[in-house]
């Protein structure tokens, strides 16, 4: 079993000062470290959130399973409207966005009792620290996975950071990227918005049109992609050689 796949991962990583715990609940499994114990309200905040997307699809089930953009809904939880909106002009679906939006929204609630927050579910990261934080780019197989990093200045935070990938994960992608790894304010943008670039990814060639792609999506930082032995990078990013 690969890292990714059991999440072995999080054993190497370093949160000093903080208090990390783990919450799974149905598909959502996440890894949370802020600077006091605050698992049962992360709990609370993990069903809660669920609960309005579960509600919300349950009377409209095409929110899970269309591809293409879904129509605004102003009756529709704030989850669901963030992610609908995100998502409308990157020619994904608004689940494209689910995990960086639970991420994200349990983030910004641990925030209400906490100075220091990270909530990394399934690799979408929602992070708000005091200090500098290294984030380690895993990209499967690629000889350059888990080999550099990205150094994230707390100038930048609160911020989503969020990666998708033709080869490894189990989320929907139609490209052949190793990773695709994007910044933004909004990590549900993140999130489908590197869901979109990674289905346009599906050769070296497509590889050197990445900064392009990711410069005309509005609300980006920067990012990253990486396909084999090939590494492209756009925007607000520095790395470090791990």
């Amino acid at each position: 079993m690969k890292p990714h796949e059991n999440r072995t991962y999080r054993k190497d990583v370093k949160s000093e000062g903080l208090v990390s715990f783990n919450i799974s609940i149905k598909e959502t499994d996440l890894w949370v470290s802020c600077d006091r114990d605050l698992k049962t309200k992360a709990t609370d905040l993990v069903f809660e959130y669920r609960y309005q997307l579960e509600t919300y699809i349950k009377s409209h089930p095409e929110f899970l399973t269309t591809l293409e953009a879904y129509p605004k809904d102003p009756y529709a939880p704030a989850i669901v409207k963030e992610m609908i909106l995100s998502t409308r002009d990157l020619g994904v679906g608004p689940m494209a966005s689910v995990a960086g939006a639970i991420a994200q929204y349990v983030g910004l609630g641990l925030l209400e009792s906490a100075d220091q927050v990270i909530v990394e579910n399934g690799g979408d990261i929602f992070l708000k620290l005091k200090r500098r934080a290294t984030v380690s780019m895993f990209a499967g197989d690629s000889p350059l996975s888990e080999k550099i990093g990205l150094s994230i200045p707390a100038r930048l935070m609160p911020l989503g950071i969020c990666s998708s990938s033709g080869e490894i994960g189990h989320s929907l992608s139609m490209g052949s990227a190793d990773l695709i790894c994007l910044l933004s304010q909004s990590t549900v943008l993140a999130d489908g918005a590197a869901t979109a670039l990674g289905n346009k990814i599906r050769s070296k060639k497509d590889m050197e049109g990445f900064p392009e792609y990711a410069g005309n999506i509005d609300g980006l930082l920067g990012g990253i992609g990486i396909m084999g032995d090939m590494m492209a990078t756009w925007g607000d990013v520095e790395l470090i050689d791990l």
